[in-house]
């Protein structure tokens, strides 16, 4: 199997090629190419390029892929959009399956942390997306989203951009990396859940919010004065 992954949930755009060694039957996987840039303000004009050159590195042509994998947050919906609209044009276009990927996830199998741990990841408006996880590969809680001095943490380290933002309330910030997901961790992630037959996440955003925007109420109605 060979993966394209790819997150844009977080202020890093992350993207690698990742190749199941064996066909899948073991989980062991190599990344034969992987790239990230962080900058909040650009997802849309530096995911494709950067698709591209991981692409290009590896070896690969995009008709060689034979699944995309996504990172669906949660995160600003600016980002998150530009990716999961990427992946779901690209999956359509090449005719391959396309796979979720919660951005959190990612971000704990990156740290390659044994022990438990909580990962948080800048919500803005003063908050932050958390999930506590037993060690890099298991989440042993839902995703939420909370103002930091509501986060539990049962005195566990906090990893991740959120933890850095509010290092004065998770506690120190040292020993807080890796900050943002890397798609090689997102890649990796994929390929093991696929080779044990777990079943992975719709490529769908993961929204904890209600959205900001509303449909309009109907008029006030306006009383007549007759003089």
């Amino acid at each position: 199997m060979l993966l394209l992954a790819f997150d844009t949930a977080t202020p890093a755009v992350t993207s690698a090629v990742c190749e199941a060694d064996d066909g899948g039957g073991s989980g062991s996987v190599s990344v034969r190419a992987a790239a990230s840039t962080v900058d909040a303000r650009h997802h849309g004009e530096l995911l494709s390029p950067q698709i591209a050159d991981v692409l290009s590195r590896a070896g690969a042509e995009v008709t060689d892929l034979t699944h995309i994998a996504v990172g669906i947050g949660p995160g600003p919906y600016t980002g998150l959009r530009v990716g999961l609209a990427t992946a779901h044009a690209l999956a359509e276009a090449l005719n391959v399956p396309c796979h979720g990927i919660p951005t959190l996830d990612a971000l704990a199998f990156a740290s390659g942390r044994e022990e438990p741990f909580v990962a948080a990841t800048d919500a803005r408006r003063k908050e932050v997306f958390w999930a506590r996880f037993a060690d890099a590969r298991t989440r042993t809680s839902d995703i939420a989203v909370d103002r930091p001095s509501a986060v539990d943490t049962a005195g566990l380290p906090v990893i991740g951009h959120g933890a850095h933002l509010y290092a004065d309330v998770l506690g120190p910030a040292a020993g807080a990396e890796p900050h943002y997901p890397t798609a090689e961790a997102l890649g990796e992630v994929a390929l093991r859940r696929l080779a044990a037959g777990a079943e992975l996440d719709e490529p769908r955003p993961l929204y904890l919010r209600r959205p900001d925007a509303a449909e309009p109420t109907a008029p006030k109605k306006v009383s007549q004065w007759q003089v």
